[in-house]
């Protein structure tokens, strides 16, 4: 190259990487001043979609998980914290927000969607439920196939208006939901899937026996994945210290 080539060549790499850094910081969602141990409301940020809430949300205990709808051990937890949270829905809030892995989970990003976009007609919860039983089916799915099964599962769950869902799965609001979601994710330090937070402090304990050891203890597993330990080691607990009164039959 000439000079005057090479001028002219500096120039476009310039100008192609302004243009990605200035991308960059347009795609990114602000959330430095964003309390992330909060129940968020719907905002522009967020595409105008609040937190997704199951249970009692005045409660003075929260439960966030940050999950990916294609990871095996989101999937494990689920049944665990659906128990759980059923059993406690006048005492517990609990919030789940969307972490897709999606250069370890290609399919996990288009899961949240749909469960985002069911939840625009009042099925949030159950999509979640039902993606999450089914993720053996869809997981290795292609793009094409994989939108036609989350339809189906839609259908099933009693979504009404299909062609609203397919055109809110791709919508703009939907994708800054995910965005705002992941956000807040790496704000909390949100490493790995799933990641729970209660009242503000991440639970990464791990249990054997029903009591809590050391995380290299053999036969240790996250407390996640224990119904008994998680009731009786954190949640009863978190009622107890937030003065949550649990009725005698519970």
């Amino acid at each position: 190259m000439n000079t005057k080539t090479w001028i002219i060549f500096g120039a476009l790499v310039v100008a192609v990487l302004g243009g990605l850094i200035l991308f960059s910081k347009k795609d990114q969602v602000e959330v430095a001043n964003v309390d992330i141990n909060q129940i968020q409301p719907a905002s522009e940020a967020s595409g105008n979609i609040a937190d997704q809430v199951f249970g009692n949300k005045e409660s003075k205990v929260v439960l966030f998980e940050y999950g990916d709808f294609q990871c095996p051990g989101c999937a494990s937890a689920a049944p665990v914290i659906k128990t759980l949270s059923e059993k406690y829905k006048d005492q517990l809030a609990f919030v789940f927000r969307n972490n897709p892995l999606s250069s370890m989970h290609p399919n996990a990003k288009a899961a949240a969607s749909s469960a985002e976009a069911a939840g625009l007609q009042g099925k949030y919860w159950e999509m979640h439920d039902k993606i999450y039983a089914m993720q053996n089916s869809w997981g290795t799915l292609s793009a094409d196939k994989r939108t036609d099964a989350f339809v189906n599962y839609a259908m099933e769950v009693g979504v009404k208006d299909i062609e609203k869902l397919k055109s809110d799965m791709g919508s703009k609001a939907v994708a800054s939901k995910i965005s705002f979601d992941l956000g807040l994710g790496k704000k909390a330090g949100v490493t790995g899937t799933p990641t729970f937070m209660l009242n503000g402090k991440k639970l990464d304990q791990y249990v054997k026996d029903g009591a809590i050891v050391a995380s290299n203890t053999d036969g240790a597993k996250p407390i996640w994945s224990d119904q008994d330990a998680f009731e009786k080691l954190i949640l009863l607990p978190a009622f107890k210290e937030a003065g949550v009164e649990i009725p005698a039959q519970q």
